[in-house]
């Protein structure tokens, strides 16, 4: 989103044109935002994720190959395939406002444990300002130097994207943060490896204050 005049310049846009599809572009952004806000409750964050993964891994692949096999020597398509690149690229915005947009800033407030919330919360808001800066200072460069491989080598990021939400993301939906260590992190098949009974004891006498009130509120849910 940060070049797209430039992007659809290059595959052949007018000026004029390069300007209006970015500014539909925005427009399904703003609107699947709010779509992410509806959804985000009644489907399950993984899904959401996943779905998008899936959505962006083939339109990425089908703008690369696009403009692989059709952009010529002009650096122009066919009036045709520009208007289905646009479109691509719609679904890409689509799928990331209403998954890894919103959900990249809810998640990390809602799954970490209260005593390492804040920290784990920091380094997740500040990661991904860091890598946000690093791909827009980078994008121009790369779709200079390595042209339309840069669909696929983003392709490939968001292949392991969906490998890490796939293995490595539980669920929390409708889950309290007091009860995640129970809930969550101890009955996932990898993270609970790196939880001890001794850590289990303790959180519960300090923030759940005993087995009865954790099944109270488990009986809840």
């Amino acid at each position: 989103m940060f070049y797209a005049p430039v992007l659809f310049q290059t595959v052949g846009f007018e000026n004029d044109a390069s300007l209006l599809s970015a500014v539909i572009i925005r427009l399904v952004n703003v609107f699947n935002t709010l779509v992410s806000i509806y959804a985000v409750d009644k489907v399950k964050r993984r899904k959401l994720l996943l779905q998008a993964c899936v959505q962006m891994f083939v339109s990425q692949i089908a703008i690369g190959a696009i403009l692989l096999a059709q952009l010529k020597s002009t650096n122009s398509l066919e009036e045709g395939l520009a208007s289905i690149v646009v479109v691509l690229v719609c679904l890409i915005v689509m799928s990331f406002a209403w998954s890894w947009g919103p959900l990249g800033w809810l998640i990390p407030s809602e799954i970490f444990p209260l005593e390492t919330r804040t920290l784990g919360y920091a380094f997740a808001v500040s990661s991904n300002m860091l890598f946000t800066f690093l791909i827009a200072q980078a994008f121009l460069s790369m779709m200079c130097h390595i042209g339309p491989f840069i669909f696929f080598f983003f392709a490939c990021w968001i292949m392991i994207m969906g490998l890490f939400i796939l293995f490595l993301l539980p669920e929390n939906k409708n889950v309290p943060i007091d009860i995640m260590v129970k809930r969550v992190w101890k009955r996932h098949p990898i993270w609970k490896r790196f939880m001890d009974d001794e850590s289990k004891t303790t959180y519960h006498s300090r923030y759940v204050g005993g087995d009865d009130r954790m099944n109270d509120i488990e009986g809840k849910i």
